[in-house]
């Protein structure tokens, strides 16, 4: 806490204040970060080695095995989800597990896990997207909005 801020408290709590950050755990930051990068990395990693699959062995282009990539990591996510893999994995690694798309389909299936007991409909249909939900809808707004500015460009480059 600020000094100034901590001059403003009455002494009790200065002295808890002072007592508190004593006493507050350190974490590691260095080493969470280079854990997210190394895992997300990785995660990075296996993409391209299916997207490169997908290129030789079922002739797509680069920009065609796009798809089918992202497809697949979401459902090999979905899978180690289940089988409580991708939990494991994200409370050694953090956010690495969580930036890649692989952190999408892990809130889906985690969602639809957690209501599971509440029925297809009303449990699962229902409360599957909630997490991913926002997600889904602020990159969908912001797709059009980027097209909408690259039409008006073009358009007006173009007079």
């Amino acid at each position: 806490m600020a000094d100034k801020k901590k001059k403003n408290l009455p002494p009790d709590a200065q002295e808890y204040q002072t007592f508190h950050d004593k006493r507050e755990v350190k974490r590691p930051i260095l080493k969470n970060c280079i854990k997210a990068f190394l895992v997300g990395g990785f995660i990075c990693f296996i993409g391209q080695l299916i997207t490169t699959f997908y290129i030789y062995f079922f002739n797509f282009t680069e920009q065609t095995a796009g798809s089918p990539t992202v497809a697949t990591l979401i459902f090999i996510t979905m899978l180690l989800t289940g089988f409580g893999v991708y939990d494991r994995i994200g409370q050694f690694a953090g956010a690495g597990t969580a930036v890649p798309v692989t952190g999408f389909g892990n809130a889906v299936i985690s969602s639809a896990i957690e209501y599971r007991t509440e029925g297809f409909i009303l449990g699962v249909g229902s409360n599957m997207l909630k997490l991913a939900g926002p997600v889904i809808v602020y990159g969908v707004f912001s797709a059009f909005v980027i097209a909408l500015i690259k039409t008006i460009l073009i358009q007006w480059g173009g007079l």
